[in-house]
C-alpha cells in the first residue's frame, strides 16, 4: 500500500465516476425540488460539473445555515446539490480507499460495517476481558469540547498534505477545506466533514494505541473510552491525552471527561454498558415517554400524523433491541391510546 496518494486525480475524474456520485447523493432525496431540477438535464449538468473541475473553474457554493435541537442545538450548514455530488465523488474516490485501511480497528463512526451498535458490543467485550484479568478496573471516558467547531483547518490540511503527493488532488482538497470557510471548524452537515474529522482524530488514535500502548481503547467520533487497571494509570493517561490534544491538535476535553471505577458502568453512544448487560439511557426513556404523551394528546384531538409516529416509534424499537430491555416495549405500548399500525 502506497504511503502517499500520487498521480490519480484525472484517472478518477470521469463521467462514470461523477454519475455514480450523483446516484449516491440523490439516494433518499430524489423527490426534493433541487434534485428533480438538476436531474431534468442530468447528463449536461454532470458534464459541465466534470469540466469545471478539470478546467479549475469549479467554485464551492454558498452555505445555507439552519439550526436543529436534537439531541442538542447545532448549526447545520448545507451546500447546493451539485456541491454535494462533488463531495460524494471526492470522498469515495480519494479519501475512503486511502484512509479507511489506515484507521485503527476500533474507530467506529462513519465507517462501513462499523457504527454505534458494533461499538457498544466491542466495549462490552473489552469490559469482560478487563473484568476477567483484573476484577476491578478503571474507565477513562473522554469527550472533546465542541469538536467540529474547534477543528483547526490549517492543522487538518497539514495532516492531509503529508499523505497527498498528487498536486491536483492537494489543490482540490485545499479548495474544499478553505473556500467559503473563513474561520476554523468544519461545517456540520457536509459529507466531507465526517471523514475529515475522523482523519483529524486518527492522529489521537495512533498516539493512544502506539505511544501510550492502550490496548482497550475505542472511539466513536469525538467520544472515546479507555479501560485501564487502576486509578493512577487512568489519571496519567487522561493527563497525557489532554496534553496531546492541546499541543498537537489544539483541542480541549470538555467537562464531562472523567475517570472512575468500572462498577458504575459506561454511558456510551446512547447506552449504559456493563459487563453483563446493556441498558438504554434514562434520557432516551424520558424522550419516548414524552413523545407518547404528545402523540396521545394529538390522537384525541384528531390531529396525529400516524405515519410519522410509526417511523419515530420504529426507530426507538431499533434502538432498544440492542439492549437488555425485554419488558420495555410492552410497558410503553400499554400507554399508547391508538393503533400503531393505523394510517391517516
Amino acid at each position: 500500500m502506497s504511503k502517499t496518494i500520487r498521480n490519480i486525480f484525472y484517472n478518477h475524474l470521469t463521467f462514470e465516476k461523477i454519475l455514480e456520485a450523483e446516484k449516491r447523493a440523490s439516494k433518499g432525496k430524489s423527490y426534493r425540488r433541487e434534485v428533480l431540477l438538476y436531474e431534468l438535464d442530468l447528463e449536461n449538468n454532470l458534464i459541465n460539473l466534470m469540466n469545471s473541475i478539470k478546467n479549475k473553474t469549479y467554485k464551492l457554493g454558498i452555505y445555507t445555515a439552519f439550526i436543529i435541537h436534537e439531541p442538542k442545538e447545532r448549526v447545520i450548514r448545507k451546500l447546493k446539490y451539485k456541491d454535494r455530488i462533488v463531495h460524494q465523488w471526492y470522498i469515495e474516490e480519494f479519501i475512503k480507499p486511502y484512509w479507511l485501511p489506515r484507521f485503527i480497528f476500533d474507530s467506529y463512526a462513519c465507517i462501513e460495517n462499523k457504527g454505534v451498535h458494533k461499538s457498544i458490543y466491542r466495549l462490552q467485550k473489552f469490559m469482560q476481558m478487563m473484568k476477567k484479568e483484573y476484577q476491578h478496573y478503571y474507565v477513562v471516558k473522554c469527550d472533546i469540547r465542541k469538536f467540529f467547531y474547534n477543528i483547526k483547518v490549517d492543522i487538518l490540511f497539514t495532516i492531509l498534505k503529508k499523505h497527498i503527493d498528487d498536486k491536483l488532488l492537494l489543490e482540490f482538497t485545499r479548495k474544499l477545506i478553505y473556500e467559503n470557510n473563513n474561520e476554523d471548524g468544519l461545517p456540520i452537515g457536509n459529507y466531507t466533514s465526517q471523514y475529515f474529522a475522523n482523519i483529524y482524530l486518527n492522529e489521537l488514535d495512533s498516539y493512544v494505541k502506539y505511544n501510550l500502548k492502550c490496548k482497550y481503547y475505542l472511539r466513536y467520533m469525538d467520544d472515546f473510552i479507555i479501560l485501564t487497571k487502576d486509578r493512577e494509570g487512568a489519571k496519567e493517561i487522561l493527563n497525557k491525552i489532554s496534553e496531546f490534544l492541546n499541543i498537537k491538535l489544539e483541542l480541549e476535553l470538555n467537562k464531562k471527561t472523567r475517570y472512575y471505577p468500572s462498577k458504575l458502568g459506561i454511558d456510551f453512544c446512547g447506552y449504559k454498558v456493563y459487563e453483563t448487560h446493556i441498558m438504554i439511557r434514562k434520557r432516551c426513556k424520558k424522550k419516548i415517554l414524552k413523545n407518547i404523551k404528545k402523540w396521545n394528546k394529538l390522537h384525541l384531538m384528531g390531529k396525529l400524523d400516524y405515519k410519522h409516529v410509526q417511523l419515530s416509534y420504529n426507530s426507538f424499537l431499533g434502538h432498544i433491541k440492542h439492549s437488555n430491555s425485554y419488558n420495555l416495549k410492552n410497558k410503553y405500548e400499554k400507554q399508547i391510546l391508538f393503533d400503531l399500525n393505523k394510517k391517516n
